[in-house]
């Protein structure tokens, strides 16, 4: 259970330790929270206004530091238990960065990525679904 503002705010501190620790600096005027009902197999959605939060933050970074930017990431990630799930640092011998990494048991992933043509690199988050706690009193022992 997390309500939405726990999840932004969870997101955004994720984003900004891989920032730091990607030694950039993500831009806070262009955070996007999109948040989407939780959707199921066949279609289906929960009438407990359930939740996944997509949360991303750009950032302005020389190009040729992308690669060492997202190297520096992964190994972060990785050390902390993340699985890797893509890793890139150039595409056609250009600097075109990315890593993807999973968590096994919280289940949200994380991606670092050069986008576009010029400097700009995303950090981004997507939770699992997340329930909202309930607004309802917590029931007298």
């Amino acid at each position: 259970m997390k309500s939405k503002t726990d999840a932004q705010a969870w997101a955004q501190q994720i984003t900004e330790h891989m920032a730091r620790t990607g030694g950039i600096e993500p831009d806070p005027a262009t955070v996007d929270a999109l948040f989407t009902p939780c959707t199921g197999k066949n279609g289906e959605t929960a009438s407990d206004d359930r939740y996944i939060l997509m949360y991303s933050v750009r950032s302005s970074v020389p190009r040729a530091r992308h690669p060492e930017a997202v190297r520096k990431i992964r190994d972060m990630l990785i050390g902390e238990g993340l699985t890797q799930k893509g890793y890139r640092e150039d595409v056609d011998g250009k600097p075109d960065a990315l890593v993807d990494a999973f968590h096994p048991s919280s289940r949200y992933s994380v991606t670092a990525s050069t986008a576009g043509t010029g400097d700009r690199m995303y950090l981004r988050v997507i939770t699992p679904c997340l329930l909202p706690p309930s607004d309802a009193p917590t029931p007298a022992p």
